[in-house]
């Protein structure tokens, strides 16, 4: 009687201060990234593809957005906050977005018409009072030829290209829809005695950074950067299917593979991205699950074709492809890679008939070093710039250094420009010209090719050079053109699949890269994570996730 009466006396003076018995406890989801920073969290994340991964698609939604709810079958295109959308078949220009009604930001306002208009203008108007030139190169890049949104009414929106332009859904995925009356207040508590426009938006812009608006499953409740991102459940999301199963999630950056294992083994952390490839084995022993699956993603060196690039030469891009021992390299990495040997794997709908034939030869490498007039006693001396982490790299330097081997033994002299992964992506923007490259002449930067503009276009249409996309070596040939502009242009989908085939096949033939892998994004988790959807796609969706 004693015991209980105590007891009863405890729970009675905590109802007294307020707290309360909890009928289920929180559940807590805590991720490892690779990034050594947070993303950027205003709506268009930097970092590559892992701040979309991390800040993006939690937080926020695009028009259009990916399918990552099966292991199966690859990621397609699907509706977001537009329902539909159409081409004017008089004005292949002009595009009909109609929007999901009743949507709400993170802050409660509607989103609408206007909404997109407003998220439009913030990277593509710059006499917008809400102009961010820090958003303009991590989305501008990626929809190159979107020019302009208008309202039609409160639930469509016309957006128009500058040319004809099929990929224009696709490329919507990339463009986060910020809420525009969250910013509006974070501008209005911009001090008074900030008079300068320019100065008053990127205040606004910062603030809201720190208390960010979307209307993605997640809501952010404490950011600190470079230390970390939490996040909860957003149980008002418009798709009932995707409210997340877990109340909240915690984002570290790690950008050490040997740190991120450590976390996890040792229970600081209960998932993380990329782990260390000679740990595997352990990881599993302990309990631990690796998922894996195949992805549109590529690990290449990026060739330059500026003036004076040792590149230049087909043969030695034709040498250095058949000098990698990619099976070697799928062991180091405990078998978490494919052989990449196109930007697409053989049998995909774009994979054309190229006439080159990518593999492990080399014999026939240094033959072909031999009529460029190299050799042992003389090799070719080229540079690569790359990082030592980041999205999508994998594990750079232990690969770079496996590419370096390989390429010795066909007479090539390979430097390693090491510099750290954001600077790096933001130099691929700028390409081999600028002084950034510090006389890099090839560039080691990951690459998704889950749609035709992302794959190949990018990189070999000759108006995509730097600073409008990411032609970062200048690839400069009409017939590339010529193919781009019919892919571009074919709307019927089996039409475009067989122009893209012939522009892959192309892009193999003139050896535009040194490929060496396709990504299986690796991420490890511990025994209390359950439902771990991996897609066929650099993506991945938190919501189903549970924990035990």
């Amino acid at each position: 009687m004693k015991i209980k009466a105590l007891l009863g006396g405890v729970m009675l003076g905590a109802l007294a201060l307020g707290f309360a018995a909890p009928v289920s406890a929180q559940t807590t989801l805590r991720i490892g990234m690779t990034a050594a920073d947070i993303p950027r969290t205003h709506g268009q994340p930097d970092q590559g593809f892992e701040g979309n991964r991390f800040t993006g698609l939690t937080m926020y939604d695009g028009l259009t957005g990916w399918d990552l709810s099966s292991a199966d079958r690859p990621s397609v295109v699907i509706p977001g906050l537009a329902t539909e959308w159409s081409v004017d078949a008089n004005d292949r220009t002009k595009w009909i977005f109609r929007l999901r009604p009743n949507v709400k930001f993170h802050d409660g306002s509607p989103f609408n018409a206007d909404a997109v208009v407003w998220n439009v203008r913030k990277v593509l108007d710059r006499e917008a009072p809400h102009f961010d030139a820090s958003q303009v190169g991590v989305t501008a890049s990626r929809m190159p030829t979107l020019r302009s949104a208008r309202k039609i009414d409160d639930l469509t929106v016309e957006l128009t290209t500058s040319e004809p332009d099929s990929f224009l859904p696709i490329n919507l995925t990339n463009l986060f829809m910020a809420s525009p009356a969250h910013w509006a207040a974070k501008l209005a508590a911009v001090p008074a005695s900030v008079t300068e426009p320019a100065q008053r938006s990127a205040q606004a812009w910062q603030a809201f950074a720190a208390d960010a608006s979307g209307t993605g499953p997640w809501r952010m409740t404490r950011f600190v950067p470079r230390e970390r991102l939490e996040l909860a459940k957003n149980a008002e999301y418009w798709n009932a299917a995707r409210i997340p199963k877990t109340d909240r999630m915690v984002l570290l950056p790690m950008p050490e593979a040997n740190a991120r294992t450590a976390a996890l083994l040792s229970g600081q952390v209960d998932w993380i991205e990329a782990p260390a490839p000679d740990a595997v084995a352990q990881i599993r022993q302990r309990g631990f699950t690796i998922h894996a699956n195949q992805q549109p993603h590529v690990w290449p060196w990026q060739f330059s074709f500026v003036e004076g690039s040792p590149w230049l030469d087909k043969r030695v891009r034709q040498a250095a492809n058949l000098c990698v021992n990619r099976q070697e390299m799928t062991q180091l990495l405990a078998g978490l890679m494919v052989p990449a040997v196109g930007s697409v794997p053989p049998g995909h709908p774009w994979w054309g008939n190229p006439s080159f034939n990518i593999r492990y030869a080399p014999d026939e490498a240094r033959r072909l070093m031999a009529e460029a007039g190299f050799s042992r006693q003389r090799p070719l001396k080229v540079k690569v710039q790359t990082s030592a982490s980041g999205s999508g790299q994998m594990m750079p330097l232990p690969m770079n250094e496996f590419v370096q081997q390989n390429l010795r033994d066909c007479f090539f002299d390979v430097e390693l420009d090491v510099i750290e992964w954001n600077t790096l992506f933001t130099n691929w923007r700028v390409g081999a010209k600028d002084a950034t490259a510090r006389g890099s002449n090839a560039i080691n930067v990951t690459f998704a090719a889950m749609d035709p503009f992302f794959a190949f276009v990018r990189f070999v249409d000759s108006r995509m050079a730097p600073p409008t996309s990411n032609n970062w070596g200048f690839v400069n040939d009409p017939e590339f053109d010529r193919l781009v502009a019919t892919a571009r242009t074919t709307f019927d989908a089996t039409q475009r699949d067989q122009a893209l085939a012939r522009l892959h096949a192309r892009i193999v033939d003139e050896t535009v890269f040194l490929w060496v892998a396709h990504d299986v994004g690796p991420r490890a988790t511990s025994p209390r994570v359950r439902n771990v959807v991996q897609p066929r796609s650099w993506f991945i969706d938190f919501s189903p996730v549970t924990m035990n």
